[in-house]
């Protein structure tokens, strides 16, 4: 049995989502075929956790510079690490993972930028050595599902997209090298073709999902 993270970041309803709709046709195909993993949901725009703050930075400079034991720590700086470290401990005990983002300004959305720092934590998920960083969860994989409504993935505004190479970079940083991507695009660019844009990227999903 595995355990497998599902990710979106996207406030839209699911009726009003691109990126929901083409996710959940994922989510349900997964289901359909891996009937005995252990599947979460998060959606980071309904989840409560706390940003990297001067709190949490200030905290994690007492113990690591100062050497200070976590329970010196005031109660504020405690709560909010804690809060933090039960995410990180999330990711580094999945096995899988299937991010679900809309491409917003050629980037991640915000809450997906703070859950990333939530676990590329030093000491935690990596380690750096004089060859650079040492990922700790080897082994793992995951799949980004992209949904835009221009086209990034080939073409004249390829360098434009900062997003699914951003989360690539990081994903390898913590050790998970197995990572595809889906790109579901240019039902903004191509109105005409938008519905059989759409329907095709549900049919990939649901593909991707069977051999996940």
């Amino acid at each position: 049995m595995a355990k497998v993270l599902y990710i979106t970041a996207n406030p839209k309803s699911v009726e009003n989502s691109v990126s929901h709709r083409v996710g959940q046709a994922f989510l349900q195909a997964y289901r359909h075929s891996h009937k005995n993993d252990e599947i979460r949901e998060i959606n980071l725009y309904e989840e409560d956790f706390p940003i990297i703050d001067y709190d949490v930075l200030n905290g994690w400079g007492k113990m690591r510079k100062d050497g200070i034991s976590f329970s010196e720590l005031n109660e504020i700086e405690q709560e909010k690490i804690n809060a933090l470290n039960t995410f990180t401990d999330m990711i580094a005990n999945a096995d899988k993972y299937v991010f679900v983002s809309p491409m917003w300004n050629w980037g991640t959305p915000p809450r997906l930028k703070e859950f990333i720092d939530s676990f590329v934590v030093v000491g935690k998920t990596f380690h750096y050595t004089e060859n650079g960083p040492v990922g700790h969860l080897k082994g793992k994989k995951a799949i980004l599902i992209q949904v835009s409504g221009g086209i990034y993935s080939h073409g004249p505004f390829a360098k434009m997209d900062h997003s699914h190479p951003y989360l690539k970079q990081v994903l390898n940083i913590i050790g998970i090298d197995d990572v595809e991507v889906l790109y579901v695009e240019g039902h903004d660019f191509d109105r005409d073709k938008a519905d059989e844009i759409i329907r095709k990227g549900i049919l990939d999903a649901e593909k991707h999902a069977l051999a996940f």
